[in-house]
């Protein structure tokens, strides 16, 4: 996920956005604690993005 991607995004999609990732993030963290998960490296990759649209979304919040 892109800076520029996000940018463009009004509060809704960013909020929606938010959401699929923490879904993505609970899934990986289960199939981390059943033993499924193979590449353990996008559990990072989805934390720093849930972490990038926070950012955005405070950026919006702070911008009204």
């Amino acid at each position: 996920m892109k800076n520029k991607e996000l940018a463009t995004k009004d509060l809704t999609a960013l909020n929606a956005e938010l959401t699929e990732l923490l879904k993505t993030n609970f899934k990986l963290r289960m199939q981390k604690g059943t033993q499924q998960l193979t590449n353990t490296s996008q559990l990072g990759k989805t934390k720093r993005d849930i972490a990038r649209v926070k950012t955005f979304i405070t950026q919006k919040t702070v911008q009204k």
